[in-house]
Formats: structure tokens, C-alpha cells, sequence
């Protein structure tokens, strides 16, 4: 796909977290706009730690963050699910474009940005309020 003089350079990425499923679509080159299910980050969520942990890829990626437009479609699961899934989903795509050295970056800081959380919660059972709580016995 051109644009202006340049090729430019399309990634796709995915990640999750419980049942929460982010896809990205990285675009290089770009302004460095970032959005998350068509609305810009700073204006989604109206939790602040929640923005501050999907930047930290960003972050922690450097002057690169304004070179690309990356675009994140997320569905399921809650909030913080969700949230982690999109952090995930835009370390990968930025991983995949500058290298080993950023992959190693991101690896040495927190390992859930580029693998992800297979843990499920456990279904519930029989005679329980929950997967582990039992219906309390009496012998008396």
C-alpha cells in the first residue's frame, strides 16, 4: 500500500486476557495517533492507571510512538481485562516492527506485554456458590 513517496508498512497483532480480546493494526509510517475501538486514547476509559498501563508500551518504545497510527478493536471481558489485552496487543505490534532490541525492552520489564494470559477462571461446580465454596455440611 503506498502512501506519499513512501511504502507503508501494516502489522496486525493479537492479544487476550481471560475473555478479553484486543486486535491492532499498526500503520507505518504515521502522526502517532492511537485508538482504541474508534476513540482516541486520552478520551477513553475515565481511569487514569487504567490509560497510564495501555501507554507503557508507548512509552517504554520511545520516539517511535510518533511515528505510527495504531488502531485497536477490543471485545469481552471487563475494563482491566481489556485493558491488558490492548497493552499487549500494541507491545506486540511495536515489537514486531523496530526488533530484537525493543522485544528484549519489553521482556526485561514485564513479560505479559508480549506473552500472553492463558489463565481462565474456573467453572463452577455442583452444590457450590462458586468453583471452590461448598454448601456448608452439618452433623448435628
Amino acid at each position: 500500500m503506498k502512501k506519499g513517496k513512501g511504502i507503508m508498512k501494516i502489522i496486525h497483532t493479537k492479544a487476550k486476557k481471560k475473555s478479553a480480546v484486543a486486535r491492532a493494526t499498526l500503520y507505518y509510517p504515521g502522526k502517532g495517533i492511537v485508538r482504541v475501538n474508534g476513540f482516541l486514547l486520552d478520551a477513553w476509559q475515565n481511569n487514569k492507571y487504567v490509560r497510564m498501563l495501555i501507554e507503557e508500551p508507548l512509552v517504554l518504545a520511545g520516539d517511535i510512538r510518533n511515528k505510527v497510527d495504531i488502531y485497536v478493536n477490543v471485545r469481552g471481558g471487563g475494563f482491566m481485562g481489556q485493558a491488558v489485552a490492548v497493552r499487549g496487543a500494541i507491545a506486540k505490534a511495536l515489537a514486531e516492527l523496530v526488533g530484537d532490541d525493543l522485544r528484549k525492552k519489553f521482556l526485561a520489564y514485564d513479560r505479559t506485554l508480549l506473552v500472553d494470559d492463558v489463565r481462565q477462571v474456573e467453572p463452577k461446580k455442583p452444590l457450590g456458590r462458586k468453583a471452590r465454596a461448598k454448601k456448608q455440611t452439618s452433623y448435628r
